[in-house]
């Protein structure tokens, strides 16, 4: 779900960019941190969907 979301905020930091449009003094850069804030975040495992995903799962 954060991943999505991160690509949509580069979506709308690249359209801001390209157009060269500010929107309350937030350009196109600060839309790209964010997005990388976001996919940091969820490379780390926060917003991911399950406690156990992968190969990391006990067997029983």
């Amino acid at each position: 779900m954060i991943e999505t979301i991160a690509a949509i905020i580069f979506g709308l930091g690249l359209l801001f960019d390209l157009l060269n449009v500010s929107l309350a003094g937030l350009d196109g850069v600060f839309f790209v941190l964010l997005g990388l804030c976001l996919l940091a975040l969820h490379r780390s495992g926060i917003g991911t969907a399950g406690l156990c995903t992968g190969w990391r799962r006990r067997r029983s």
